[in-house]
């Protein structure tokens, strides 16, 4: 493995395969490494092959290098800036106030345990209002 690979470096190559746990990228004619499908892109990657196809040229960060493994770990993501969220974007979780009040106007029956045949005509009820 060459030595002039430096973790941290940014370099071009060229996708050579594709599996479903990332892409395998040549760096020269000897050298490849591995973009995990966790390093593609920002967010979700259900599939690799809607981002890259073979044959296609990347800029990659290097992440690891293994010399006694002879593996190089790369990133794609960490070559592009990370999208900037939309506070539209953001999903906000309720307050635990407004459950904790829906909670409580519903306790004017009696808490317990009770089986479901017991349980079944409540709920009925419950349902038709």
């Amino acid at each position: 493995m060459a030595e002039t690979i430096e973790v941290g470096s940014v370099l071009t190559g060229k996708v050579t395969g594709i599996q479903p746990y990332g892409a395998f990228v040549a760096l020269d004619e000897n050298i490849q490494g591995l973009v995990h499908i966790s390093e593609i892109t920002h967010g979700y990657v259900k599939d690799i092959n809607d981002f890259l196809k073979v044959g296609d040229e990347v800029n990659v960060k290097v992440l690891s290098v293994d010399q006694k493994a002879g593996k190089i770990g790369l990133s794609i993501r960490a070559t592009e800036e990370a999208p900037v969220q939309i506070e539209a974007q953001k999903v906000k979780k309720p307050r635990r106030r407004q459950a904790a009040a829906a909670i409580q106007q519903d306790t004017e029956q009696p808490q317990g345990f009770n089986t479901l045949k017991d349980k079944l005509q409540e709920w009925i009820e419950q349902s038709q209002k």
